[in-house]
């Protein structure tokens, strides 16, 4: 006698990852630090409770990533008043075991995604350093903030969380790194990412443009761009540290 293969639970949500409110995700941890002022703002955008309702209902009727612990992970491992790179993503990882919360990053172990892997490429070529590690947050607490547009998406269905207000949310995460006085290092990789120039200074921080390291566009800009050493020397420039890619 045949069997299922796969049980309906396998497709349900689990019971640790409802969410009550995305404010109280905010308090995970150690917090977000000082990113609470920014929220303080955000909290009372118009994009703000509707987004909340669906992120709500979308972690309670079916399986999403991150976990939700980890959706604010990107704010938490690098604060307000630590940033010194901006790398914009997308939207997470739709895998199982895949999105940790931080914008191309995988958890140690797991298989490293083509993105990922071009990006390891390019660093190797463009530092002469050896593997690193494919979990990315040594790089957050350096001051990188590695953020998603969307911070959320449903299993195996990429772009499923898009437009749903994260992209409003990023926009005003953008434009307080921005008012930064100090330098600050924008990467902008692919023509979604491209979307947020608009908000960035260019007379008082560095934008480096290029094509999406996806394995359909990273040989049309990407590899061989340098960006890990140009953002270095642009951080030594302004008096800031080095990153250790």
């Amino acid at each position: 006698m045949s069997r299922e293969l796969f049980k309906p639970h396998h497709f349900e949500a689990p019971k640790e990852h409802s969410i009550s409110s995305l404010g109280s995700l905010l308090h995970v941890d150690e917090g977000v630090g000082d990113w609470m002022k920014t929220f303080e703002n955000i909290s009372l955008k118009a994009y703000w409770p509707p987004l909340e309702a669906r992120i709500i209902d979308a972690y309670k009727t079916g399986l999403c990533f991150p976990a939700p612990e980890n959706i604010f992970k990107s704010l938490r491992l690098c604060q307000y008043s630590d940033v010194k790179v901006v790398i914009i993503g997308q939207d997470p990882y739709h895998g199982i075991d895949q999105a940790d919360g931080l914008a191309f990053s995988v958890p140690e172990g797991t298989k490293i995604p083509p993105s990922l892997r071009n990006i390891f490429e390019e660093r190797k070529n463009d530092l002469s350093v050896d593997s690193r590690s494919s979990d990315l947050s040594d790089l957050a607490k350096q001051g990188v903030l590695l953020i998603n547009s969307v911070l959320t998406v449903a299993h195996k269905d990429p772009g499923s969380h898009a437009n749903w207000g994260w992209e409003k949310l990023t926009s005003d995460i953008i434009k307080a790194a921005n008012d930064k006085q100090s330098n600050v290092c924008f990467l902008l990789w692919g023509q979604y990412a491209k979307r947020f120039e608009a908000i960035i200074d260019p007379s008082r921080h560095t934008i480096f443009i290029s094509s999406h390291p996806s394995p359909l566009s990273a040989y049309r800009g990407f590899l061989g761009s340098k960006p890990f050493s140009r953002v270095n020397d642009a951080l030594e420039d302004s008096g800031q540290t080095p990153i250790i890619w």
